[in-house]
């Protein structure tokens, strides 16, 4: 079964730029790591300053491997100050992986 988790990043309106940038500079090594199935991102369609990030990796364990990443670091190290609350993290359960309809 896989991992899915989707984040909701509140961006202060004057780094929403450089934070887009910043994510979307790391989605090349992101993709290319083992266990990486899926990872897009997204800007709010209403204009507010809010990125979603949708994830899906192998398991629980390629989640963990990618957060432990330098590049993947670096970006939460410039969101330390760009960020103008914590993300919203939420895991999915794939009802398609289950069988389930």
């Amino acid at each position: 079964m896989s991992y899915v988790a989707v984040a909701e990043v509140h961006v202060k309106p004057e780094h929403m730029d450089a934070a887009c940038a910043a994510v979307l500079g790391i989605v090349p090594q992101t993709l290319a790591e083992p266990g990486c199935e899926t990872f897009l991102v997204h800007r709010a369609a209403d204009g507010s300053p809010r990125l979603f990030l949708y994830e899906r990796w192998r398991d629980a364990a390629a989640f963990e491997t990618h957060h432990a990443q330098d590049y993947t670091r670096a970006v939460y190290r410039l969101y330390e100050t760009w960020l103008a609350e914590p993300p919203i993290i939420t895991f999915l359960d794939d009802l398609t992986d289950q069988g389930s309809a």
